[in-house]
């Protein structure tokens, strides 16, 4: 490959080319020590004892948690159905009463996917439904 051939006859300009650019050398020798280098870094994370401020979530000064308030989110709500455009019946849907209900349980707060998430949530669910589809139509 040209990474090879790279290493076996250019790699002293090409290590001088890495290092004016600020690029990050791809030859298979650098990538297999970094690579050691890290699992070795990762070893040693592995051996400290954790504690238990390890496992809470850092609040930044100012950043108060909002309440629960029948009147917050209904606000909160409204504003989400103008926003998003969507019909009043949005609230009536059951899909949405129970994404609310999980929502609810949350003591830390919740983190939604980002659109990228979401699109590949979405073709795998209906990558999962035509699959179960063609085992049902195949019985």
């Amino acid at each position: 490959t040209l990474r090879r051939h790279i290493a076996s006859i250019h790699k002293g300009p090409y290590h001088k080319w890495c290092k004016a650019e600020n690029f990050l050398s791809m030859l298979p020798e650098d990538t297999r020590a970094r690579k050691l280098e890290l699992e070795g870094l990762e070893k040693n994370q592995k051996m400290q004892q954790t504690q238990v401020i390890d496992h809470f979530n850092a609040v930044e000064p100012g950043e108060a948690p909002v309440f629960y308030s029948d009147e917050l989110i209904k606000e909160a709500a409204v504003e989400w159905l103008i926003a998003t455009d969507q019909p009043i019946q949005a609230f009536e849907h059951p899909k949405f009463k129970n994404m609310i209900d999980i929502i609810a349980r949350a003591n830390r707060g919740i983190i939604l996917p980002n659109r990228k998430q979401a699109r590949e949530d979405i073709i795998q669910l209906f990558k999962d439904q035509m699959k179960r589809l063609r085992e049902r139509l195949n019985v």
